[in-house]
């Protein structure tokens, strides 16, 4: 899955426990008619991900959406959800790059584009 937005913030890396566990959090809002901050977490090795981005810049982050569930001391059943990002990347301005001298996909026509040269007396 994938989640498209601005960067609204981005948090300090956090240490928890004796074993080391990392985690950093950012916010990206999303742009559409009703714009959302969605709150997203990269753990261990991918804390780094986020050394190369600001505030402000476009990103597509490709996420993986986790549950739990955890029983309190009174027997209540209660369920978490999180957004754990795994890879990041700004997103570019403008069209996608084409192959030098090929129309992109949705503006090539085979008839007017082929050559003479294509002609291999098939009957159609």
């Amino acid at each position: 899955m994938e989640v498209q937005g601005k960067i609204k913030l981005i948090g300090e890396t956090k240490t928890f426990g004796s074993n080391g566990f990392q985690k950093r959090e950012m916010v990206v809002t999303t742009e559409e008619q009703y714009p959302q901050p969605i709150m997203v977490e990269f753990v261990q090795d991918k804390t780094s991900l986020l050394d190369s981005f600001n505030i402000g810049d476009a990103v597509k982050i490709g996420i993986n959406l986790r549950g739990r569930e955890w029983q309190s001391p009174q027997g209540e059943t209660k369920y978490f959800n999180s957004i754990t990002g795994w890879r990041i990347e700004k997103m570019g301005t403008g069209a996608a790059p084409t192959a030098e001298g090929v129309p992109p996909f949705d503006e090539y026509d085979p008839i007017t584009n082929s050559s003479d040269e294509d002609n291999d007396d098939l009957p159609f």
